[in-house]
C-alpha cells in the first residue's frame, strides 16, 4: 500500500475540533457583548453601576482578553488542529494531549477573567493575570507546541504547507513573548502578589516588545495561517503564488519582532530605539501587503463567486481589512503622526479595524467552513443569514472605526491647541465632552456587530442540528454550464 493510500485511511481527531468550534463562537459572543457594555459605559458613565466589579477599569481587560485570547486564541487552536491534520495527512500527535490543551486553555480563560473582575491582575498594558495563572498557561502552551510539532514530524505528506509555517511561528513566538514579559518574583507561594523582574524603561520596552508582537504573531501570523488554508478551500483554487507566500512568511517573521518600540515615542526610551521601531514598522508595509495580495489574488479566475458565496465574501473583506490595518499601522508609527495619534481614539479605531475586520471576519469565515464539514452537513443552514451577518457586521465596523478616527483626530488636535497667550485652549473635560457623539456612534456600531454574531451563532446551531432553510442555493456558473 502506498504512503498516500495509507494516509487516506487516517482517522482524524475531529471531536476536539468540534468542541473548539463551539467554544470559539461562545467566547466571541461573550467578548463582543463585554465590549459593547464598556463602550456604553464611556458614553453613559452611569452604567458603571457604582460597583467595583463592573467598572470600566476591570471590565476593559475582560473584553480585550475575551476577544483576543478567548475568541481569537480558541479559533487559532481549533483551526490549527484541523489544518495540521489535513495538510499532514496525520491525526493529532499525543492522543489525549489535544484535549488537555483545549480544556487547559479554557480553564486559563476563566481564571484570567475572574482575576480581572476581582482586581488581582498585574498592572501591565494587557492586564496580565496573577503569576500562577501565567505558569498554568505556560504549561498548556508547551503542550500545544508538542501536539502541533509532533503532528508535523509524523506527517505522511512530504511537503509542509505554508499555513503550518505561520501557525508554528505563532505558537513558538507567543511562548517566548509570554515567558519573558511575565518573568516575575512572587511575594509568597500562597499569595497572588508578584513583582516584575523588569522596572522603569526596561519594563516599558519589554511590555511593548510583547504587546506589539502579540499583535504581530498572535493576531497576524496565526490568522494568516487561517487565511492560507481556508480561502483556497472556500474558493476551490490553489493559493495564488506559493513563492510569494514563502517570501511573505520570512520577511514578516524577521521584521515584526523589531517593531515594538514605536509605541514608546516621546518617552524615556532612547531615541535610537524609538527610530528602530519606527523604521521596521514602515518596512513591514510591503510584506504585509504581499500577504494581502496573495490572499485576494487567489480568487483569480473565480471572482464571480463573490456574488454568490457570502462566506467567501466575508473572508476576502477580512483580507482587505488586513491590508488597510497594515498600511495604517506603519503610518501611525511615524514619529510626527504618532505625536497626534498616540493615546487618542484613533488608536482604538485602528485596533478595531484589525480586530473586528481582519481577525473577526476571517474567523467567522473559517467557522462557516468548518461547521458543515465537521458535522457532515450538506451545507450551512442558511446562506441568507450569512449574507445578513456580513452586511450588519460590516456596517457596524464602518460606523465604529470611522467614529473613532474622527474622535481620535479631534482629540489630538484639541489636546495640542494653544491660545494666543500660550495656554492650552481646551480643558481635558472639554475634550471628553466633545467625544460624546462619537462614543454613541461607536455603541451603535458595536451593537450591530454583536447582532451579526448572534445571527451567526443561530445559523451554526441550526446547521449542527442538520436543518436546512427553505431557500434557493446558488449554483456555480461552471456547474450550470456543464449541466
Amino acid at each position: 500500500m502506498s504512503d498516500r493510500a495509507v494516509a487516506d485511511t487516517v482517522t482524524y481527531n475531529e471531536s476536539v475540533v468540534k468542541v473548539g468550534a463551539i467554544a470559539t463562537m461562545f467566547w466571541g459572543v461573550i467578548g463582543f457583548v463585554a465590549g459593547l457594555y464598556i463602550a456604553a459605559q464611556l458614553a453613559w458613565p452611569v452604567l458603571n453601576l457604582g460597583l467595583e466589579w463592573t467598572t470600566f477599569g476591570r471590565l476593559r481587560p475582560v473584553h480585550t482578553s475575551a476577544v483576543i485570547f478567548a475568541f481569537g486564541g480558541t479559533a487559532l487552536l481549533t483551526t490549527s488542529f484541523y489544518v495540521v491534520q489535513r495538510t499532514c495527512r496525520a491525526s493529532l500527535w499525543g492522543g489525549p494531549l489535544a484535549w488537555i490543551v483545549l480544556w487547559g486553555y479554557q480553564i486559563f480563560i476563566v481564571m484570567a477573567a475572574l482575576s480581572y473582575v476581582l482586581g488581582y491582575s498585574q498592572s501591565k498594558e494587557y492586564a496580565e493575570p496573577e503569576w500562577w495563572i501565567d505558569l498554568w498557561l505556560t504549561v498548556v502552551w508547551v503542550l500545544y507546541l508538542l501536539v502541533f510539532l509532533g503532528t508535523i514530524i509524523k506527517r505522511r505528506e512530504p511537503h509542509i504547507y505554508v499555513a503550518n509555517w505561520f501557525y508554528l511561528a505563532f505558537i513558538v513566538t507567543v511562548a517566548m513573548l509570554h515567558i519573558v514579559n511575565n518573568l516575575a518574583i512572587p511575594v509568597s507561594l500562597t499569595g497572588a502578589k508578584s513583582y516584575s523582574l523588569f522596572a522603569g524603561v526596561q519594563d516599558a520596552l519589554t511590555q511593548w516588545w510583547y504587546g506589539h508582537n502579540a499583535v504581530g504573531f498572535f493576531l497576524t501570523a496565526g490568522f494568516l495561517g487561517m487565511m492560507y488554508y481556508f480561502i483556497p478551500k472556500q474558493v476551490d483554487r490553489p493559493v495564488y503564488s506559493y513563492r510569494l507566500s514563502v517570501v511573505h512568511f520570512w520577511s514578516l517573521i524577521f521584521l515584526y519582532i523589531w517593531a515594538g518600540p514605536h509605541h514608546l515615542h516621546y518617552t524615556a526610551l532612547p531615541q535610537w530605539a524609538q527610530t528602530l521601531g519606527m523604521t521596521f514598522s514602515v518596512m513591514l508595509w510591503m510584506p504585509s501587503w504581499g500577504g494581502m495580495i496573495n490572499g485576494i489574488m487567489t480568487l483569480s479566475g473565480a471572482w464571480d463567486k463573490l456574488r454568490t458565496d457570502p462566506v467567501l465574501r466575508m473572508m476576502v473583506v477580512a483580507v482587505a481589512f488586513y491590508g488597510m490595518s497594515t498600511f495604517e499601522g506603519p503610518v501611525m508609527s511615524i514619529r510626527a503622526v504618532n505625536a497626534l495619534s498616540h493615546y487618542t481614539d484613533w488608536t482604538i479605531g485602528h485596533v478595531h479595524s484589525g480586530a473586528l475586520g481582519w481577525v473577526g471576519f476571517i474567523s467567522f469565515g473559517a467557522l462557516y467552513y468548518l461547521v458543515p464539514a465537521l458535522w457532515k452537513r450538506q451545507r450551512l443552514y442558511s446562506l441568507k443569514l450569512v449574507n445578513l451577518h456580513f452586511w450588519v457586521s460590516t456596517i457596524g465596523i464602518v460606523l465604529y472605526i470611522t467614529a473613532m478616527w474622527i474622535s481620535g483626530i479631534l482629540q489630538g488636535l484639541m489636546w495640542r491647541a494653544y491660545d494666543s497667550l500660550g495656554f492650552l485652549e481646551y480643558s481635558f473635560a472639554e475634550t471628553v465632552e466633545a467625544m460624546h457623539p462619537f462614543y454613541v456612534i461607536r455603541v451603535i456600531g458595536g451593537a450591530l456587530f454583536v447582532l451579526g454574531s448572534l445571527v451567526m451563532a443561530y445559523n451554526l446551531w441550526r446547521t449542527v442540528k442538520g436543518d436546512l432553510a427553505d431557500e434557493a442555493v446558488p449554483v456555480p456558473a461552471a456547474a450550470a454550464a456543464g449541466a
